[in-house]
């Protein structure tokens, strides 16, 4: 088959290429991210690409725009080869990308932005010109936005509509969204997706949305693919398919949990209390609502859900690294506002997400880590003494007791392998005494086998000596195997809860995916 040489963009409305993805396998190591992975978008229609986080959406729609170099399979654009080795080829053949996060230089106009994202800018600008052009290209666009407004003062919804104009305005045929409503209300993204939704009708776009929300596949979309664990698990004609249809394809048969040997206790009391709780994201939009949650002494509550539905800004409030709006928190019957002191007091502990950027300081050293929680107490400290000695030999104890592979406890935290660091960490949060309470947020995440197993023993054995444990956590298999009760949220508010042994695969997976 021979390969297309990549052509120049045209200004003039045509047809949108076909693309069909063939084979595709992604390997990082030893790790098989995509697996033999198809699919074809037609020209002129609006496809869905549905999975759960880590199923391998993101990888593959990264090999059809080049940012990775597939192990194995080809790209084809109207039934030809092409060889897309970066961003800036994938733009040759009309194939742009928005992105999760805004990529709009925030100081600078809309109008500037949008002659910035030019492969063709000139070294000097004629503005007079420019402006012309750009208000000729903003009438005729499906979105409006100020083209002499600061991006920095556009709101959230606009911000988004710029970054899919930027596309426009670059003459992508085929766009590729990945999940571009996360930072949308539900009424922008109603309106975003209405309009994209008219230009593909119109024959203007071909659309691949990467998508978590089963309301907007439903409203919007015209076929569906969808990914589990790296392997193509369905498609189908979203005419065709039911919300349960689409929820079965992404979690797979029912499974039953995994048996684990937990402990059983009588007399267990509430440990940690959450009533009507709020709190927002950093741009200000409500990220939780009105949150009532209890978990008791020797139970693991396992909260599943996906990624940006308000479980990370749940545990940042427990862990004391954001404020909550309203509601009331109480730990061991009294209220509790995360403070150190309080902590320390109350015997909290928690396995943050990210533990490098949330848990840990990468420069200093192993030992020092293990001791962020003690450093200032006795036998490691002695009134405003610090006893590096004493800190070396807890540090040592504890890479022994938690299998740490680290040259030395001298070696900055930073130079560990992902597992390491998250044992690191889980030494230093569960060797205290007397422990109430563990938050652990994502605890395995990226990790090898041995450290998933190592790290899940560990949550069990604190659970069996009676300590409550929160697990967040986006591995549905972790929280089926670990949990005694299970909560999805979504949206911000808890939408089930089931006791383990009577949850329903198929209505976790509707709850996570908003419906």
């Amino acid at each position: 088959m021979t390969t297309l040489p990549a052509p120049t963009p045209t200004t003039t409305l045509e047809r949108p290429p076909d693309l069909q993805v063939n084979g595709m396998t992604k390997q990082f190591g030893s790790l098989v991210a995509l697996d033999n992975v198809s699919l074809h978008l037609k020209p002129g229609t609006f496809h869905a690409l549905l999975g759960e986080n880590g199923a391998g959406k993101s990888t593959l729609v990264k090999c059809v725009m080049g940012f990775y170099t597939p192990t194995a399979g080809e790209v084809l654009l109207d039934g030809q080869k092409v060889q897309i080795d970066n961003p800036r080829n994938a733009h040759q053949y009309s194939i742009g990308m928005v992105y999760q996060h805004f990529t709009s230089v925030p100081a600078m106009t809309v109008a500037e932005n949008l002659v910035l994202s030019r492969l063709d800018s000139p070294a000097v600008i004629n503005w007079a010109a420019e402006m012309e052009k750009l208000q000729a290209f903003m009438a005729t666009s499906p979105f409006q936005v100020p083209l002499d407004l600061p991006v920095g003062q556009l709101a959230a919804g606009q911000k988004q509509k710029l970054e899919i104009l930027k596309q426009i305005y670059l003459h992508s045929r085929i766009l590729i969204l990945d999940e571009p409503t996360s930072v949308l209300t539900p009424a922008e993204a109603d309106e975003v997706l209405g309009l994209l939704r008219e230009q593909v009708t119109a024959g203007e776009l071909s659309v691949l949305i990467i998508s978590h929300k089963f309301r907007e596949v439903m409203a919007f979309c015209d076929e569906i693919t969808v990914l589990r664990k790296g392997r193509f698990a369905g498609s189908g004609l979203v005419k065709d398919l039911t919300v349960a249809d689409m929820a079965e394809m992404m979690m797979g048969e029912k499974k039953e949990p995994t048996p684990v040997a937990k402990a059983t206790h009588h007399d267990s009391l509430p440990v940690l209390e959450v009533h009507q709780l709020c709190a927002n994201k950093d741009n200000g939009v409500e990220a939780i609502s009105n949150l009532d949650l209890t978990v008791y002494s020797g139970e693991i509550v396992g909260i599943a859900g996906i990624s940006g539905n308000g479980q990370r800004e749940l545990v940042e409030v427990l862990a004391g690294q954001r404020p909550a709006t309203s509601g009331e928190i109480r730990v061991n019957g009294e209220p509790y506002f995360a403070t150190r002191a309080e902590m320390y007091r109350h015997k909290v502990f928690a396995l943050p997400e990210e533990p490098l950027r949330n848990a840990c300081v990468p420069h200093m050293s192993v030992a020092e880590n293990m001791a962020l929680r003690t450093f200032d107490r006795p036998p490691q400290a002695k009134g405003f003494l610090l006893l590096l000695q004493a800190i070396r030999q807890m540090a040592l104890g504890l890479i022994h007791q938690f299998s740490v592979k680290t040259p030395s406890p001298e070696t900055p935290v930073s130079n560990l392998s992902g597992g390491n660091v998250q044992r690191t960490v889980l030494a230093r949060e569960l060797s205290a005494d007397h422990i109430k309470l563990l938050i652990a947020a994502n605890p395995c995440f990226g990790l090898d086998f041995a450290a998933v197993d190592f790290i899940h023993t560990q949550i069990v054995d604190a659970r069996n000596r009676g300590v409550a444990v929160l697990l967040v956590s986006e591995d549905l298999d972790e929280l089926l195997k670990l949990s005694d009760r299970i909560l999805v949220i979504s949206g911000g508010q808890f939408t089930y809860e089931s006791s383990i042994d009577t949850a329903d695969y198929t209505a976790i997976g509707q709850a996570m995916a908003g419906h």
